[in-house]
């Protein structure tokens, strides 16, 4: 598998907050990653970084080139995509004009609408309606479908479990598995480690803004000292 997303020697700041002490993460084409750890540890500003939005300093390289330093717009158009917590989905406006302007106009966009509704038929069912008033399942679903629309090579996904139902979570990690089957990378920041150790190649555990493991599930979940001093709550 080629390299598809590199981070070296990440530094990240808040202010005068040094957040990221030297944080170093690979991720191959098609493949499902997960990044672990507490509330505060980091996880979210290191998908930040790579998406432009927090200072930093370091190296992140996307498809073998340097993006550290470039905009945010930039960054999407390159192919890398970010599904932020807070889900940013456009409350007053429809699913389907939700989904119209996140849209890449490409005739060789390897997704449209009408794939968005065949994965998600509570989505066309509610095309119409102001996405405000869908359940909150209902809007991490459009807002995951709304960044697909954009064609990205790569999705950084910042804890999409999390409010959901039980049926909804399970949804979800079909719809994740999916979309590496379909040649679409996840970088997956989640806390239920239940869904990110079952769909995962690899994962990364984050304490103290470093990397504190990587490697197999399997490898995380017989590492009782990794698993009791980074992760138990």
């Amino acid at each position: 598998m080629s390299v598809l997303l590199e981070i070296e020697n990440l530094h990240a700041y808040y202010g005068k907050s040094h957040i990221l002490h030297g944080v170093d993460l690979v991720l191959h084409q098609g493949e499902i990653v997960s990044l672990l750890g507490r509330n505060g540890v980091g996880r979210s500003t290191t998908v930040k970084a790579a998406m432009g939005l927090a200072v930093a300093t370091g190296s992140i390289r996307f498809k073998d080139e340097e993006i550290l330093g470039l905009k945010t717009f930039e960054i999407a158009h390159k192919g890398l995509a970010y599904v932020a917590e807070s889900r940013e989905i456009f409350p007053t406006l429809t699913v389907a004009q939700n989904l119209l302007l996140g849209e890449k106009k490409s005739r060789h966009s390897r997704w449209h609408a009408n794939d968005m509704y065949s994965l998600f038929p509570c989505l066309k069912e509610r095309q119409h309606a102001a996405a405000g008033v869908l359940s909150g399942g209902e809007q991490q679903m459009l807002a995951l479908c709304r960044s697909l629309m954009g064609d990205p090579d790569l999705i950084m996904i910042d804890e999409p479990a999390e409010g959901l139902a039980p049926q909804m979570v399970a949804l979800l990690a079909g719809f994740l598995e999916q979309l590496a089957q379909r040649g679409v990378s996840v970088l997956l920041i989640e806390q239920k480690l239940a869904i990110a150790l079952d769909i995962s190649q690899r994962v990364y555990v984050m304490g103290h803004g470093r990397v504190v493991f990587e490697g197999t599930p399997q490898a995380l979940r017989s590492d009782a000292a990794i698993c009791q001093e980074w992760l138990a709550i």
